[in-house]
């Protein structure tokens, strides 16, 4: 299992997700991403945030 806290690269979001796999786990980031942040698009850098914020569980 994966999990990841959006509040560790966006301060101040409360979101939080687990899913079984790493691309399950994007799937629902960038979801979340477009709907709450208006990222219709995910820059690198922001992908390369998050890589290193998720952990396993």
């Amino acid at each position: 299992m994966k999990r990841f806290a959006c509040g560790d690269v966006v301060p101040g979001c409360d979101a939080r997700f687990t899913a079984p796999d790493e691309g399950a786990l994007f799937t629902a980031i960038a979801a979340h991403a477009a709907k709450d942040h208006g990222l219709s698009e995910i820059p690198a850098e922001l992908v390369a945030q998050v890589r290193r914020h998720v952990v396993t569980v």
